[in-house]
């Protein structure tokens, strides 16, 4: 008889078209046998002559959303069936589960679908296959199956039914599979009533444009939340939406067409035009033209746009009618609170909004939009839809482990097998609303992927918000204190890029950010580590300097620069600085001198208080009316002044056990520059020059000392691009290998991932 084999896939094998590829694929090679949904993720038993090109093809013609980790194969006795294959009803076991796949926007064979009029799927927002569609979002359990997702409400109809049932159609087990006749309905309600201007389906989707091409706000329900939109080249609704949104300056996303609609906007290299046209369809930073016909209020000061493409059926139904060019698309949420899910809670909320565009499909997860950079690489900046919550493969087995993540920013980890698994950004633990988000996402993602955590890990700050979920979960599933983890701040954000990229050894690790609770007690942000993934030494810092008034100086850049401008000319301060502090209530800056008298003060270490203290400095930000604002404005700045002529400015450099750098010298002649009318833009080009400069003194000096050329590059200060990229080419070219964050962010998003494997490896070890 012929030979049977046993065949295990695991990865991204459920919602991607899988069992529809296999059966197609079996049968194109007449092998008899059948397949289905595990725990783990696909079983196949194939039978016939035609095994090894069917396990060959499987391999380098899986489908385009699928990931294949692993294959394991076995022979297995024939059991003689001919070629008949089938595909068999899902398994489920207990303390096991597959991985899921993002939720994935439209294909170009749905779109093709949408527009046209002899489909019969002819504008419906809600059009999918096994290529795309909603996945995450929706899904209440594994395995992966229609009664398993929020669709379960939704009985297909008979056509529905025949083409997810015929295994020669693209939406053979195609879970969200729906038309008008049987799935979701969208309707539009105005702002004042339930009845007032309701309109349905392609009715409700023509109002809206008219809506707002007239100037108008509306709340939009889409995949993973709602989104508030208006015309972005309206400078009225785009003031009237900032001020509800209580944003200030923080730019605005945008949504456009198609790639050549945003070349009219922004410049576009090969790399952004593959993230924006791709499969994911996050928001991409883009350089913003000096001409725009845009309102000035989308990205006030700002000379970077966010910018994705139609991602949902509705979107492209939107943005199809050329009625504008731009849609601002901003997250449905007051500032730092999580994105709103729920039709009631939308009204009840966006008293902002004119009108709502609505439809009864059931979000699960709220999934707010990923932002990445991508000029000649990715780097995610904000990982949710399109990337959460694929895995990442640490390369060995681990206990379940739970990791709380930061106080800002926050994401959290779990791990499972080899995988870890990363929530989608929660966002600031300082409401209510993000820490119930908190719950409900740890509550799923546990139970949909059977996570029973032995293991928790928490920032060492004593007082984040997140320490206090993983001490209160720690007591309350009675793990033992040993296995309750604090990790240093900027240790986890050098093991987060390490795990990243598989990095074992140790490495020369830099960690630049705002603040992390340092050993010491101390703000730390301007560090220098030797590192590996269970424990670190701290080899150098920037100077110490007192943060007057406390987080308050994270929010008055001003506040910094009067520190350093005191430190350094002492009582001529004011009078030599004129320029700067007549900026200012005379009565501020006499608290602030005063406050400096205070041995008491918060000490900090942090690179980006720096930043901000340049970018003030500079003119460009005092106030920072959204986090990163004056960092942003500054490394813009630099970008005008760069040039090939320019050189560092000097710094000092201090030895002991941890080596101090002091930038005094570098302030001083700034300070000389301004006063002597050196244009600004190359002040601040001087000024990345000089911290690219620092980078590479200690780096050598450490490979030097360690003989180590592996240099791990994190924290939200690295968001700058212009920096990273040139202490990366400069590291490089001396024979350093520089790596950098490409799918976690380096900002605190990615910080619970770093947690979870120093946690690990202090547990292993025995080092707790």
């Amino acid at each position: 008889m012929a030979p049977r084999t046993r065949i295990e896939v695991t990865g991204i094998v459920q919602g991607v078209g899988f069992r529809p590829f296999v059966h197609n694929l079996a049968h194109r090679h007449q092998l008899g046998g059948y397949c289905r949904n595990t725990p783990d993720g696909l079983l196949i038993e194939v039978e016939g002559e035609g095994v090894d090109q069917f396990i060959h093809e499987l391999k380098s013609q899986a489908p385009p959303l699928s990931r294949i980790d692993a294959i394991r194969m076995e022979a297995i006795p024939p059991v003689g069936r001919g070629s008949e294959f089938v595909i068999r009803d899902s398994l489920a076991a207990d303390g096991r589960a597959p991985l899921i796949s993002p939720d994935i926007a439209t294909c170009p064979d749905c779109l093709r679908e949408l527009f046209d009029p002899a489909d019969r799927r002819y504008r419906y927002p809600f059009i999918n296959c096994t290529n795309c569609g909603p996945r995450y979002s929706i899904v209440l359990d594994t395995p992966y199956d229609r009664s398993k997702t929020t669709m379960a409400s939704f009985a297909m109809c008979a056509a529905c039914e025949a083409e997810y049932h015929d295994p020669a159609n693209r939406r053979f087990h195609a879970q969200p599979n729906a038309c008008p006749q049987c799935g979701p309905k969208i309707w539009l309600r105005g702002a004042l009533s339930a009845d007032a201007g309701r309109h349905e389906g392609a009715g409700a989707i023509g109002q809206a444009i008219a809506l707002l091409k007239e100037g108008k706000i509306g709340a939009i329900k889409g995949l993973g939340g709602f989104h508030l939109a208006c015309d972005a080249a309206n400078q009225t609704a785009v003031e009237r939406l900032r001020d509800w949104k209580r944003r200030s300056n923080k730019p605005f996303a945008l949504m456009m067409k198609d790639v050549e609609t945003v070349r009219r906007f922004c410049t576009v290299t090969e790399s952004e035009e593959r993230i924006l046209a791709g499969g994911l369809k996050p928001i991409v930073l883009l350089e913003k033209l000096e001409s725009s016909p845009l309102a000035e209020a989308v990205a006030p000061r700002n000379d970077r746009l966010g910018v994705m493409l139609p991602y949902t059926p509705l979107h492209a139904l939107l943005l199809a009618s050329d009625a504008f060019e731009a849609l601002v698309m901003t997250s449905g949420n007051l500032a730092e609170e999580p994105i709103v899910i729920d039709n009631d809670e939308a009204i009840k909320r966006f008293s902002v909004a004119d009108f709502f565009l609505l439809h009864d499909r059931n979000i699960y997860m709220r999934v707010d939009d990923s932002i990445v950079t991508g000029e000649d690489r990715t780097s995610v900046i904000r990982r949710s839809r399109g990337f959460v919550p694929e895995t990442i493969d640490l390369g060995e087995e681990l206990d379940d482990i739970l990791a709380c993540g930061a106080e800002l920013k926050n994401t959290f980890c779990l791990t499972k097998g080899h995988y870890a698994i990363l929530s989608q950004h929660i966002g600031d633990l300082q409401n209510w609303e993000a820490m119930t988000f908190f719950k409900e996402t740890l509550a799923n993602l546990r139970n949909t992927y059977r996570v029973e955590p032995k293991i928790v890990a928490h920032d060492l700050h004593p007082d984040y918000m997140s320490t206090t979920i993983a001490q209160e979960y720690a007591k309350k599933n009675e793990i033992p204190p040993e296995r309750v983890v604090a990790v240093q701040h900027h240790h986890a954000h050098i093991a987060s890029c390490m795990a990243e990229h598989g990095l074992h050894k140790r490495v020369i690790g830099i960690a630049f950010d705002g603040t992390g609770y340092g050993e010491d007690g101390h703000v730390w942000g301007g560090e220098f580590l030797l590192s590996d993934r269970a424990a670190f030494k701290r080899m150098a810092r920037l100077r110490y300097i007192p943060m007057p008034g406390g987080d308050k100086a994270a929010k008055e850049p001003w506040r910094m620069t009067s520190t350093w401008l005191f430190h350094i000319l002492g009582k001529d301060a004011e009078n030599r600085c004129r320029w700067f502090f007549s900026r200012f209530d005379p009565e501020n800056v006499r608290i602030i001198r005063s406050m400096l008298k205070d041995t008491h003060l918060p000490l900090t270490s942090s690179m980006g208080r720096l930043f901000d203290a340049v970018s003030s400095l500079l003119g460009l930000v005092d106030i920072n009316t959204f986090e990163g604002e004056a960092a942003m404005a500054l490394e813009a700045a630099a970008r005008r002044g760069m040039s090939s002529e320019l050189k560092p400015y000097p710094f000092r450099l201090a030895g002991g056990n941890c080596f101090v750098v002091d930038p005094a010298v570098a302030i001083a002649v700034m300070v000389a520059n301004i006063v002597d009318g050196v244009e600004l833009p190359v002040i601040a080009a001087r000024f990345h020059l000089t911290i690219a400069g620092i980078i590479g003194d200690i780096c050598r000096w450490m490979r030097n000392e360690y003989g180590i050329g592996e240099v791990v590059l994190s924290g939200g200060v690295f968001q700058n691009r212009l920096l990273a990229d040139m202490v990366r080419s400069s590291l490089a070219r001396e024979g350093f290998s520089v790596w950098t964050h490409e799918k976690v962010p380096c900002n605190d998003g990615g910080i619970a991932l770093g947690q979870a494997v120093v946690a690990w490896e202090r547990v292993k070890r025995g080092a707790v």
